[in-house]
């Protein structure tokens, strides 16, 4: 095994949930080593966060500017301490300030969805990543799971039929109550000066738009949103309901809510082809539901199971040990961490990308003009993203 990648982390201090994801994730395969970080704009968070993951005072850094400036110093003296990469787990909109400035390092970049608060932000990223040449993966985690890739093949299967109808639905209860006031991670994603144009359907409608493409193999290519916050000083939406067109033919509908009382993390999906469906839903990862005239087939996950390549390139344990949410991520910064070792794209190891950044990114912007206008449908025009075109979907 080659050496391992290293990686500075900016965001993640103690107290913030998706760090704490992001390193064991990072760590699961021993392919990737933290080495330095920005944790938190409070100083005494980041420094108290570094010290419990063993890492030396002079290694956590005040904002990511020091770290980037400190770490290239590094570079230029003492190669192999240096960071190769970092990992961007802050609010969305400092999510391509900060890519930007690693590129120009010419640092690699694994970025927390969505890629940016506009599409033409995201856009003069992929011109600076383009320019610079350095790699940029974006943490669609359920992507990472082992059935949906399974999911994907079954679907791709001439004996599927052709995909008729998309049905994928992303909803929550924790913003049912006006939680903002007291909790910093609800409080940052209804402002849209932190979140974006977006809120629920930024945050947990972007997993369903990149889900619904990447399991069907088709791009949404025009839509009809009707978004609306159910509290009357919530600015951003806080529940959602599209419907769009596939550009294989099919149509769809998308549901995004935090509203709903009771309900977790229920992100499921319904693939219809004409001669069977697919079923899959993230709170029960390790089964994939197929129906078809004759009956139904329940395909589960394990090293052990007759599944395609790249569902069996995503297990690690033999059937019935359960993997999860940490394993899918792991999936993405393991296979991130290969292609920048290979030098190759991390596309072609089923890493979501700049491609799918641009095609999120205008989605959401899509949805939220259609909104604005009574629900009207709108094209979704989605700009290239250079050599990597189409990304997942190539």
């Amino acid at each position: 095994m080659s050496a391992r990648m290293r990686m500075g982390m900016v965001g993640g201090g103690n107290g913030a949930f998706i760090g704490a994801v992001h390193r064991m994730a990072a760590a699961l395969d021993s392919e990737i080593d933290l080495v330095c970080g920005a944790f938190s704009r409070d100083f005494s968070n980041c420094l108290e966060t570094g010290r419990s993951l063993g890492l030396a005072d002079d290694r956590c850094y005040p904002d990511h500017e020091a770290m980037i400036n400190c770490e290239r110093d590094i570079a230029s003296g003492q190669h192999a301490r240096a960071m190769q990469c970092v990992s961007i787990v802050t609010p969305n909109h400092t999510h391509v300030p900060m890519a930007r400035q690693a590129a120009e390092a010419g640092l690699h970049v694994m970025s927390d969805k969505p890629a940016g608060v506009s599409l033409a932000e995201v856009e003069a990223l992929a011109s600076t990543l383009e320019r610079t040449g350095t790699q940029y993966g974006l943490t669609h985690t359920y992507l990472g799971y082992p059935m949906v890739w399974q999911a994907r093949h079954i679907a791709s299967q001439p004996e599927f039929g052709a995909i008729r109808k998309v049905h994928v639905q992303y909803t929550q209860g924790w913003l049912a109550q006006q939680a903002e006031a007291g909790n910093k991670q609800a409080a940052w994603r209804v402002d849209p000066a932190l979140a974006g144009p977006a809120g629920a359907l930024g945050d947990i409608g972007s997993h369903a738009h990149s889900l619904a493409e990447f399991i069907s193999g088709s791009r949404m290519n025009a839509l009809s949103a009707h978004l609306r916050s159910h509290f009357p000083d919530r600015t951003l939406d806080d529940d959602g309901e599209i419907h769009f067109t596939l550009e294989n033919g099919a149509t769809g509908s998308l549901i995004s809510s935090q509203i709903c009382a009771g309900d977790e993390n229920d992100l499921a999906i319904r693939i219809y082809g004409s001669n069977a469906s697919l079923e899959w839903r993230q709170m029960e990862p390790n089964s994939l539901i197929e129906r078809r005239g004759s009956g139904v087939l329940i395909h589960r996950a394990g090293v052990d199971k007759p599944l395609c390549d790249e569902a069996l390139a995503r297990c690690r344990l033999p059937s019935g040990h359960p993997e999860g949410y940490v394993e899918a991520f792991a999936n993405l910064y393991r296979n991130f961490a290969r292609a920048i070792r290979d030098d190759v794209s991390p596309a072609s190891l089923g890493v979501p990308g700049m491609a799918e950044a641009l095609r999120g990114m205008a989605f959401l912007e899509a949805a939220v003009a259609s909104s604005a206008n009574g629900g009207a449908w709108i094209d979704i025009k989605a700009p290239s993203a250079g050599a990597d075109k189409k990304g997942l979907l190539a």
